[in-house]
């Protein structure tokens, strides 16, 4: 019986004193992030006859791309009895490690709540922000390649322990196949309803709702290409997090870690698809080889090995920098969704670190950590948003509303100020409107 042969590893080595770099350091980390025309006229498609048929499309749509027969839109719905009962089946090892990682996201973001602010100025106002949960959330889990258990926990405890006044699940079950683990994992979560659709049209339907599916005020979590294209599309009509892009590491290290960790640290990111991206920085020219060497000999014993090739010649990447400095700075241009500082003295190279998703601070904080059970959301900003964007926490479930409550002494003296820059504006009625309350006027006439 033949034998595959494994794949060649193959990953390029940047220097970073090469006067190439930076053109292959930009061209290396380019992500386009709009839709490709043909998935953007699909999703555009699918979005606008879920719109105007509601359930009858999502039924086609179910049927034609997850090839599931549904006889009606109701047996969309899995039922909580369901998600309870595999919770119950689960093995032992899993019931609990599903368990443990739900306590330490909850642990975790209930220190992200905020209670808002008052405060009464010297003019006897009262100003301050108020805090409330989203009325109801959509969640999008992937599920058409691999199932995503860690998802569910990562983005429905923080909507929970905001406050969500209602949860709704979309995850696609391609062929009807329904995973135990994910929907396990929701009965923990505590979802309130979860619908088996998937891709743009389970995005469609939580924008805009159908007779079966409600409609929602904000839609989170990560998908595929229709999917990143389909949010843009509904945005405004419902909110969103983010358009996720292909998953990514950066690995800062300084030859103190490892060798074969760092090359699973790669490995871990790149079997995601062939998108994803690895890249380590270094200043040691033997330990790069070292990495290199690790990562040859292990892949052939990594069972997603073609991907894992695939992603480290399309956009991976050993670079070679002159001090952990300019390590430092090139993660920042970077920006990355995952940074591990490989290094022994983790907490001197921290402060020069400012764009990341999520920082894993020296040799014992695998990445791989953090997606399942640091605590953490690894719902995270990629192709360089880390530069302004943040992980997905409670204070994406919530709104800050402002209140202002102005005394009679209060309304007088802003309200000259205010007449004053309105007329300025060319707004006569805010002028007016005022100097209405200022003291003097018949506030009854």
């Amino acid at each position: 019986m033949a034998v595959d042969p494994p794949p060649d590893l193959r990953v390029r080595k940047l220097a970073s004193t090469a006067a190439t770099f930076d053109a292959a350091l930009a061209q290396l980390t380019h992500w386009d992030v709009s839709p490709q025309d043909a998935v953007a006229r699909g999703a555009a498609d699918i979005v606008r006859d879920v719109r105007a048929r509601g359930d009858a499309a999502l039924l086609e749509f179910t049927r034609r791309f997850d090839r599931f027969e549904c006889r009606d839109a109701a047996a969309l719905e899995i039922p909580a009895s369901e998600l309870a009962a595999c919770a119950e089946a689960l093995p032992r090892d899993e019931y609990d490690a599903l368990q443990l990682a739900a306590q330490r996201i909850r642990t975790f973001h209930e220190a992200q709540r905020q209670d808002g602010f008052e405060y009464v100025d010297d003019l006897g106002n009262l100003l301050g922000n108020r805090i409330t949960p989203i009325d109801r959330v959509g969640i999008y889990v992937p599920g058409g390649q691999a199932a995503y258990p860690s998802t569910v926990l990562m983005t429905v405890i923080p909507a929970r322990v905001a406050g969500v006044g209602e949860i709704i699940v979309t995850v696609p079950t391609p062929d009807g196949r329904r995973e135990a683990l994910v929907l396990a994992a929701m009965h923990i979560a505590g979802v309130d309803r979860v619908f088996t659709i998937g891709g743009a049209q389970a995005i469609a339907a939580l924008a805009y709702g159908t007779a079966t599916i409600p409609r929602v005020d904000k839609i989170v979590g990560p998908g595929g290409a229709y999917v990143a294209a389909a949010k843009r599309l509904v945005f405004g009509p419902v909110g969103i997090d983010v358009i996720a892009g292909p998953s990514e590491i950066l690995i800062i290290s300084d030859g103190s870690v490892a060798p074969d960790w760092l090359a699973l640290d790669l490995f871990a990111q790149a079997e995601h698809d062939a998108a994803a991206q690895a890249i380590l920085l270094t200043h040691d020219a033997a330990h790069l080889d070292a990495v290199h060497a690790s990562m040859q000999r292990l892949l052939p014993t990594m069972p997603r090995r073609d991907i894992i090739a695939n992603s480290l010649d399309q956009r991976g990447a050993l670079i070679l920098t002159k001090d952990l400095a300019e390590a430092a700075a090139i993660a920042n241009r970077i920006a990355p969704e995952h940074l591990e500082l490989a290094v022994a003295d983790a907490d001197r190279l921290l402060p020069l670190i400012r764009h990341a998703g999520a920082i894993f601070v020296g040799g014992a904080s695998s990445e791989a950590l953090g997606d399942y059970v640091a605590g953490p959301s690894h719902v995270l900003p990629t192709f360089g948003t880390a530069r302004f964007a943040s992980a997905l926490g409670v204070a994406d479930f919530q709104k800050r509303t402002s209140i202002i409550r102005c005394s009679v002494a209060g309304a007088e003296v802003l309200g000259r100020f205010a007449a004053t820059l309105a007329t300025g504006e060319r707004l006569p009625a805010h002028a007016r409107s005022a100097q209405a309350r200022m003291a003097g006027i018949d506030h009854n006439r």
